[in-house]
């Protein structure tokens, strides 16, 4: 009991603990969308493009989260315009998007009065150590705000998630579906900038979701468990941060990238160790 309750002691370690939760329900739910829907790369394009949204925020004294979602928004709708009016094939597209908000985000950083001061190293590896009651208010906000909206429209999303032709041919807006899942990405996006930064945030967007989804079959199963795996992830990862002294957002995804391991090998329908026919061919 010792090992779980002393780093309780400390007020940084319980608020990055509550933080790491709010996360990996956060970031569960909104991968399970991305991951069904085939959009995970896009995840890692808006992760990236919010680089070019930092440096404005800073120069027009805004905050850092308003600069970041707008940059990110702004880059997946560029990119649905020239998809949608060009031959060209998304993952080119993407690339072109990804490399051009980053550089840029870079060259304002050394353009731009006072955008020199960002931490870009915390930006790009996160410091959930250092989160404070704002950062857990406005991570709180987000995810409750997330959470509601998919209740609210869980049947709508669903129809348009797994056939969007369909959706669209049935009336339903989908260009504000697809704009509302861009603003969800972007939003958790944001609210990880804090703890595992820009270049670790694909892993918990992605690893919870898709270790869920070799566990179980409906999209609801796969955003409850995989919210309960990203919750555990960030847990454990921070206790082994704790006791190793090893940085806390590598810690959260590795232990995340472990959990999708045992599911990859032992998952009861869908485990490589598990399944009949890998079995049949060891016993022979």
């Amino acid at each position: 009991m010792n090992v779980l309750l002393e780093p309780l002691n400390f007020e940084f370690m319980r608020n990055a603990l509550i933080m790491g939760i709010l996360m990996g329900i956060l970031c569960a739910v909104v991968g399970s969308y991305m991951i069904v829907q085939q959009m995970s790369m896009m995840g890692d394009m808006i992760a990236h493009s919010i680089m070019a949204g930092l440096p404005i925020a800073v120069f027009l004294r805004w905050p850092l989260s308003v600069g970041a979602l707008l940059a990110g928004v702004v880059s997946a709708v560029v990119l649905s315009g020239i998809e949608s009016q060009s031959r060209l094939k998304l993952d080119g597209v993407m690339a072109l998007i990804f490399s051009s908000f980053l550089a840029i985000g870079t060259t304002l950083v050394t353009v731009l009065p006072g955008a020199n001061r960002i931490d870009v190293i915390h930006i790009l590896f996160g410091d959930i150590l250092g989160v404070n009651q704002g950062d857990l208010k406005l991570t709180f906000a987000i995810t409750l705000i997330i959470l509601i909206c998919v209740w609210l429209f869980y049947k709508e999303l669903l129809f348009y998630t797994f056939d969007p032709i369909g959706a669209q041919a049935g009336g339903m807006r989908v260009r504000w579906y697809y704009l509302g899942m861009v603003t969800a990405i972007s939003l958790t996006v944001v609210a990880s900038l804090q703890t595992v930064g820009v270049l670790l945030v694909m892993g918990m967007l992605v690893a919870p979701g898709i270790t869920a989804y070799l566990l179980v079959k409906e999209l609801h199963q796969m955003m409850i468990v995989g919210g309960c795996l990203g919750a555990f992830a960030s847990i454990a990862g921070m206790y082994l941060s704790y006791y190793l002294d090893i940085p806390s957002g590598s810690a959260i995804v590795l232990v995340a990238f472990g959990l999708f391991l045992l599911a990859f090998l032992f998952s009861p329908s869908q485990g490589i160790l598990t399944q009949s026919k890998f079995v049949k061919d060891i016993n022979q």
